[in-house]
């Protein structure tokens, strides 16, 4: 049985270790310290939501994971969170966790009155596009740009 709650500065060391695996398979390079100092800001500082997906064993392992910052649409003069962070660990996916944890975040939408949900994924990612347009995104035709400093 899988429980998803809020993560709480208790989970740390838990949620770090599934931050640098999601890192990891983004190719980024995992620094244990540097992951540990910015999620326990982020939590400390209230700038993100964390919600877990957490087993039913006896050590409550956690399988996987979701980060939401919030933002504000000014058009729509209402809060918007960016699903920022997605990741279930390899031996619990195909389990329906992901779509749990979006489910959470759906709710925490839901809760604070705000418009919605946004995320973006790497174009090569095929599974999550599929996840994501069958729990009820669509694929915005916005372009998006960025600029790194």
């Amino acid at each position: 049985m899988i429980n998803i709650r809020q993560a709480e500065l208790e989970d740390l060391a838990a949620v770090v270790s599934m931050f640098e695996q999601y890192r990891h398979f983004y190719q980024c390079e995992n620094n244990t310290v540097l992951a540990t100092d910015f999620i326990k800001a982020r939590m400390e500082q209230q700038e993100s939501i964390i919600f877990i997906a957490e087993t039913g064993k006896q050590n409550k392992e956690i399988a996987g994971f979701v980060q939401l910052y919030p933002l504000f649409t000014s058009t729509g003069m209402k809060k918007l969170w960016l699903l920022n962070d997605l990741f279930v660990d390899e031996s619990y996916r195909k389990q329906g966790i992901a779509e749990k944890l979006i489910e959470a975040a759906k709710s925490l939408a839901q809760q604070t009155s705000a418009r919605g949900l946004m995320l973006e994924t790497s174009a090569k990612n095929l599974p999550a596009q599929a996840l994501y347009e069958k729990v009820g995104f669509i694929k915005s035709p916005s372009f998006y740009y960025t600029l790194d400093l």
